[in-house]
Formats: C-alpha cells, structure tokens, sequence
C-alpha cells in the first residue's frame, strides 16, 4: 500500500502527510484568497478532500505533492462555484469564531507574505485556462512541467507547449525568468 493511499485509514500515516505538505498547501491557498478565515477553512477543506480522495492516487502520474496541488485546485474551483451559486452563505463562514487571534495573525502575515504572488496570479487571467494553469503550477506553486502536467492530465509536452504561448502573451518578469 502506497504511504497517499493510507492516509485513509491509517491515521499515523495521516499525520506524516499532513506535516509534511501543510504549509505548501497553506501558501498554495493563501496566494489565491485575501481572507485568513476563508484561507484556514480552505486549507482544511484540501486534506478532508485528500482524505476521500487518496484510493485514487496514481504514483506513476506524479509526486504525492504534485496529486495534492490537484485535490486543492479542485478545492478551490469548487469554492468559487459555490460562491457564485452562495455568495451570502460564503460570507458568513461559522468556523471564523474557532479561530484564536495567534493563528488568525500568522493567516494574515501568511496571506501578507504572498500578496505579490497574488498580483501575479491576478496578472494571469489574461491567458486561456490551459495555459494560466501551468503557469501557475509552475510558477507561483514551484512544480516541475512534468509535474504541472500530471496534475493536469495533460502531456508534459504540452505543459511546455503552454508555458512558451503564456511567455510570449505575459511580460511580467516572474513568469518569464521560470518559463525559459
């Protein structure tokens, strides 16, 4: 059995997890959202999903990390379709009163330390979907092509196809220094 796969039933395995890939999870979710209740309900919300999802982990598309920035981004496409269909249930989110000030402070310097890579992010809404996705994956998230594609079930050769067409759309500097 996969160590991912455990992560189901075996709750010592769960936690090895959890420990190892958190904080990428908190940053991955902290450069999308500005609100540190939403970003904390959010970043649960990615290893409840792992949780249900790990039977399905495919260690020959890809790293557990790489397969877990797939469960979030899919967290979080869900999150804005339900915003869209909820916007007034969103926004009083129960769970911000289970929140102490300490960890509600380190959310606000976490979401404070990645507000660049937020603008960047919001640059990127001017690529088509295929191409903003590899980018962010591998620029802002830091994964390989290869890896970017596995989470996106595409090839690796068109995970570099899309980052060269993005290069040439965009000139901010961030995403042309990790796309050459």
């Amino acid at each position: 059995m996969h160590p991912v796969t455990a992560i189901g039933t075996d709750p010592d395995a769960l936690e090895a997890f959890y420990r190892e890939h958190v904080e990428a999870v908190q940053r991955f979710v902290a450069r999308r959202v500005s609100d540190p209740h939403l970003a904390a309900d959010l970043t649960a919300d990615v290893f409840l999903e792992a949780i249900e999802a790990c039977g399905r982990y495919r260690a020959d598309l890809g790293p557990p990390g790489a397969w877990l920035f797939g469960v979030a981004r899919n967290v979080l496409a869900m999150h804005v379709r339900r915003r869209v269909r909820e916007a007034r249930a969103v926004s009083r989110i129960q769970g911000r009163r289970l929140l102490d000030p300490d960890a509600v402070q380190r959310i606000v310097e976490r979401i404070d330390a990645e507000r660049e890579a937020r603008e960047l992010w919001h640059a990127l809404g001017e690529l088509e979907e295929g191409q903003r996705a590899v980018v962010e994956l591998v620029t802002v998230d830091g994964l390989t092509p290869t890896e970017a594609a596995a989470v996106l079930g595409i090839s690796s050769g068109a995970a570099r196809v899309r980052l060269h067409r993005a290069r040439h759309t965009l000139s901010h500097p961030a995403i042309t220094e990790v796309t050459t």
